[in-house]
């Protein structure tokens, strides 16, 4: 046998070479499809919107955004004295109101009852006995308004109304998956308050969003409604909201049916400097100002584009689909002619980005004032040597959602104010004025005083600090919510609150609860100068005590009474435990009991500390005793930081 022979090929030796081709190739399509899904997952959470160019409008909006040094100072000494003249007012026609309705009024509230109301309002949570202290080594008569400057510019109060307003604007619930980015959201909205945006120029922002949900944040604006709109945002859930967010009125009953009961009202009322005639809202009315929407359209990776907008719908009792104009329902004399051309700075898909820039040069841009004639075109066409085909050219229409926008923030459209006015109001006081908070219809004249904070929120530049700032310089915010006692006490009922002659006691949000407790249970001031960990407690606390306790939603200013299961996670739940247990390390009930001069300055702690308030004489009595007849001083001073944590004054607001 010949050894040196190579050994016969085997049909498994000849499927090798092929296995591992085979093997490879498949490796290959596996690493090409893991790289595809990688970028677009890195593509989706970056972002990659293209730069959009702005108009002459936006660029200066965005310069007013960034005044300089001299111009905030000037700014700001205007705005003192508009304050100064609208507190006038408002003090007089408080007085007017009250007298009209033959009411005796509250004492003016002490400064921590006042101080304990802005942090409610404004970072929701309570005060701290830091920030108490700090106040106290002031001058009294200027410890609120050294409160209420340092709660505006606390990165606090940006995220807690960015929550706030987020709530009301996209909802509570996480909506769409992928597309929609509800703390991206939440984010932008705190950093608008944070720069002291216009709350005009935000409004414009929303409604103009251009671009991917995920690197263009005001964008999920309309994905929160791309699940009822098949992937594009619902034109009749943008107009119920628009007009619930940004105007105070409630039409969602229009998309149906026409009104035929008088419970919405369309025209140009007396207040607003119209002619007073109003008619009854029709089916037209809610879908022509939906029909502004079918103008933004979802393009997949490119995110949310301008299109030229197109709205079918079938009325009721009609026979077959029409295309309804886009139309605002009222005020339309406010409305820019939909004739004046736009650059919608978008293409067609497909089009060349450098068209030919002779087709486009009669075209009016808006922002210069400038028109270009047909004789220009033919000047600047003879110069250049005729092509034989044109290149397809870049489309120009009107921005339909711009118009809508700079209708909305008119300043004749005094609408836009007042819902505004009337949800800060709400904000800070707890509970609307009037109704709900949303539902402001127009043949309703507002409050007086409503009204002229409403023209002196669109005098002020739309500026919501020195409007929040107005609305605490209110006797309505500065007064007591109970009746002097002796010889000028009187029973409180609901005309008083009405009347604004008492503040309202009003039950504390969910959310509310929860920071004045945490808050309560730290000496030290929990913002972001906190540490880490402790925000990350801070935050896991918080979460798990709204789901036991339940969180209203966009419903968080219904005021209705405690539930059983309420009472008992305050009464039995977990973070009243932490919070009232000896923590030599974290708990103020500890801190204070280890280091507190006696007894008496000990329970005058607790009581800041939990209620924001000094003890009465009686209640520091009977503590102070408690103390010293209990077995264990240390469970003495946990059960006193429990019994304030579950009392009524506590969970209320007043």
């Amino acid at each position: 046998m010949n050894h040196d022979q190579d050994p016969p090929t085997t049909e498994l030796d000849a499927e090798r070479p092929r296995t591992f081709r085979s093997r490879m190739a498949g490796l290959a399509r596996f690493g090409f499809a893991g790289f595809c899904l990688l970028s677009t997952f890195a593509f989706l959470t970056s972002g990659m919107s293209t730069p959009q160019p702005e108009r002459e409008d936006s660029r200066e909006e965005s310069a007013s955004d960034f005044p300089d040094a001299a111009s905030v100072s000037f700014s700001r000494a205007e705005n003192g004295k508009e304050r100064l003249a609208v507190q006038q007012t408002i003090g007089r026609l408080w007085e007017e109101q009250i007298d009209a309705a033959s009411l005796q009024t509250a004492p003016p509230a002490d400064w921590l009852t006042v101080c304990r109301r802005l942090s409610l309002a404004l970072v929701g949570t309570g005060m701290s006995l830091e920030e108490i202290r700090d106040l106290e080594s002031h001058p009294e008569d200027e410890r609120i308004e050294r409160h209420r400057e340092a709660l505006l510019i606390d990165p606090r109060f940006h995220d807690y109304w960015g929550e706030r307003f987020t709530r009301f604007y996209v909802g509570a619930d996480e909506g769409p998956f992928l597309v929609y980015r509800r703390r991206r959201f939440r984010t932008w909205l705190s950093d608008q308050f944070a720069a002291q945006v216009p709350y005009d120029v935000l409004v414009r922002r929303l409604i103009t969003a251009k671009g991917l949900w995920t690197d263009r944040p005001e964008v999920n604006f309309y994905t929160v409604t791309f699940d009822s709109g098949n992937g594009q945002p619902d034109p009749i859930r943008m107009a119920a909201r628009t007009c619930r967010a940004f105007l105070g009125i409630r039409i969602d009953c229009l998309q149906c049916h026409d009104d035929f009961l008088g419970n919405v009202s369309m025209g140009n009322p007396e207040w607003m400097g119209g002619d007073g005639d109003f008619r009854e809202g029709t089916q037209e009315d809610f879908h022509s100002l939906a029909a502004f929407f079918t103008a933004a359209k979802n393009e997949g990776l490119q995110g949310l584009r301008n299109r030229k907008p197109k709205y079918l719908y079938q009325y009721l009792d009609a026979t077959q689909e029409q295309e309804v104009a886009p139309n605002v329902p009222f005020q339309r004399e406010l409305l820019e002619p939909a004739g004046k051309p736009i650059d919608s700075e978008e293409t067609k898909s497909g089009q060349d980005q450098g068209a030919d820039a002779a087709t486009l040069i009669s075209i009016t841009i808006e922002g210069d004032g400038n028109e270009v004639t047909d004789e220009m075109e033919a000047a600047g066409a003879s110069e250049q040597e005729p092509e034989p085909e044109k290149e397809p050219v870049k489309e120009h229409y009107v921005d339909q959602r711009a118009r809508l926008a700079r209708w909305i923030t008119h300043p004749e459209n005094v609408q836009f104010s007042r819902a505004f006015v009337t949800r800060v109001w709400t904000l800070m006081f707890g509970s609307p004025p009037t109704g709900a908070v949303d539902d402001l219809p127009l043949n309703e004249d507002p409050n007086p005083i409503l009204l002229t904070l409403s023209h002196a929120f669109i005098e002020s530049g739309y500026d919501v600090r020195n409007l929040i700032r107005m609305i605490t310089d209110t006797p309505a915010f500065r007064i007591d919510s109970q009746s002097p006692e002796g010889e000028g006490a009187f029973e409180i009922t609901a005309r008083h609150e009405q009347a604004m002659a008492v503040f309202p006691i009003v039950r504390l949000r969910a959310e509310q609860v929860a920071g004045a407790a945490i808050q309560a249970s730290r000496v030290k001031t929990l913002d972001r100068e906190t540490s880490i960990l402790l925000q990350f407690q801070q935050y896991q606390e918080g979460q798990d005590f709204l789901r036991r306790y339940g969180d209203l939603g966009e419903d968080e200013f219904s005021n209705d009474t405690a539930t059983i299961t309420q009472r008992l996670v305050m009464l039995n739940g977990k973070l009243t435990s932490e919070v009232s247990k000896w923590n030599p390390i974290l708990n103020t009930s500890s801190h204070v009991g280890m280091f507190a001069a006696d007894n008496t300055k000990l329970v005058e702690s607790l009581y800041l500390a939990n209620l924001n308030r000094y003890p009465s004489q009686s209640e520091s009595k009977h503590f102070v005793k408690r103390i010293e007849e209990g077995n264990s001083r240390r469970n003495s001073i946990v059960d006193i930081v429990w019994v304030l944590l579950n009392s009524s004054e506590f969970a209320w607001n007043h």
